[in-house]
């Protein structure tokens, strides 16, 4: 016999009065409702108690997780809200606390204390790629710019290191011009030493596609010795290290939180990067921190710029004023921020074409034979 869900309480009282009756067959009656004799006498023996469901909760659950263990998870959630079971375990056991749960299980009390959202997207088939030692490449760039409360803006702009993701610099700047930027990759470069080369994006002020040849912020890296190299026009995810820690950057300190003003702001970056280098476990390094991969570079800043030099078959001119170059009876023009630079000219492959050359940079390319008089 099937007990309906809405009766169940009833079948059970009125197999128990039935089962008082005198002369009464228990195993037959339980055999008519359908159930075994075992049910049948529990359900006797529970006459004083009622006839509802009896929590299925285990009396004692000793592998539970104590209240004070899941209050330091709980209290470091809230100190870092995007970091999931994997990186509070990590960081509760490097500060030294013992008897941790499982990463799943944190998880589980971030789900039981709605803490943890929705995952977006789905995953994507991608392969992780690093340069084997630090310094070999740093990746700089400006996160998107946001409002304050004294009527400014603040232009985020953030630097790491490629091998170790440790992050070199976020500044809370008022613009994004070239002296800004040159300003702080000078102390970078006095307080870390000089990478092998700088990758960014593309457009002002670093160069690339969308300006019209070799920028001053190129022409400079160069001259303190300095590779730069841009990533491919519409394709982010070549800088994809910086672009997943702005994410991580917004998620804990933009998003949500007024600041009055760039002073305000730069405090709470400061604090962000210290914890960001030093004490959040990081996915790419088997939980283990940036800091813990990272040392300074042993090329320092050079004391004066350096010349570039050509080869013995290259014609060296120096750029005008305005940009004009000299060779061979023809002027033609070049990128103004090469002015005063010294530059090689040497024949292309295509006849009547030559390459213009900056250190080792083809800056133009340019066709003798139109009349350039």
């Amino acid at each position: 016999m099937a007990w309906g869900v809405s009766t169940v309480e009833q079948r059970r009282e009125e197999f128990v009065f039935l089962s008082q009756s005198p002369g009464a067959n228990i195993r037959s009656l339980c055999k008519r409702f359908g159930i075994s004799p075992t049910t049948g006498y529990k359900w006797i023996g529970r006459k004083a108690e009622g006839f509802t469901d009896r929590s299925k909760r285990p009396l004692a659950s000793p592998g539970q997780t104590s209240s004070a263990l899941e209050r330091l998870v709980l209290d470091l959630r809230a100190e870092h809200p995007s970091w999931g079971g994997r990186k509070l375990r990590r960081r509760l056991g490097d500060l030294g606390h013992a008897g941790l749960p499982s990463p799943s299980t944190i998880t589980q009390i971030l789900r039981r204390h709605d803490l943890l959202g929705a995952r977006a997207g789905v995953p994507r088939d991608w392969q992780r790629f690093e340069h084997e030692v630090p310094n070999a490449l740093w990746q700089m760039d400006f996160k998107g710019h946001f409002g304050l409360l004294a009527d400014l803006r603040c232009h985020p702009f953030t630097m790491l290191d490629d091998h170790s993701r440790y992050m070199l610099e976020i500044a809370a700047c008022s613009n994004e011009r070239f002296l800004t930027v040159q300003s702080l990759l000078r102390a970078a470069f006095d307080r870390y030493g000089l990478p092998e080369r700088i990758l960014c994006d593309n457009g002002p002020p670093w160069g690339g596609a969308g300006c019209t040849g070799i920028t001053r912020m190129e022409v400079w890296l160069l001259q303190v010795g300095v590779g730069v190299c841009h990533g491919a026009p519409f394709h982010p995810q070549t800088q994809g290290k910086l672009e997943r820690f702005h994410r991580t950057l917004k998620a804990d300190v933009i998003q949500g939180r007024p600041y009055k003003d760039l002073a305000s702001c730069q405090k709470a970056f400061d604090a962000f990067r210290h914890v960001y280098n030093h004490q959040r476990p990081h996915e790419a390094h088997e939980l283990d921190v940036p800091s813990s991969r990272y040392q300074p570079s042993n090329r320092s800043f050079p004391t004066q710029l350096l010349e570039p030099e050509y080869d013995s078959h290259d014609a060296v001119r120096k750029v005008q004023i305005g940009g004009e170059l000299n060779y061979k009876g023809n002027v033609f023009d070049v990128p103004r921020a090469l002015a005063g630079q010294r530059v090689g000219i040497r024949p292309a492959a295509q006849d009547g074409v030559v390459e213009v050359r900056f250190f080792r940079e083809i800056v133009a390319q340019v066709n003798l034979r139109y009349n350039f008089n």
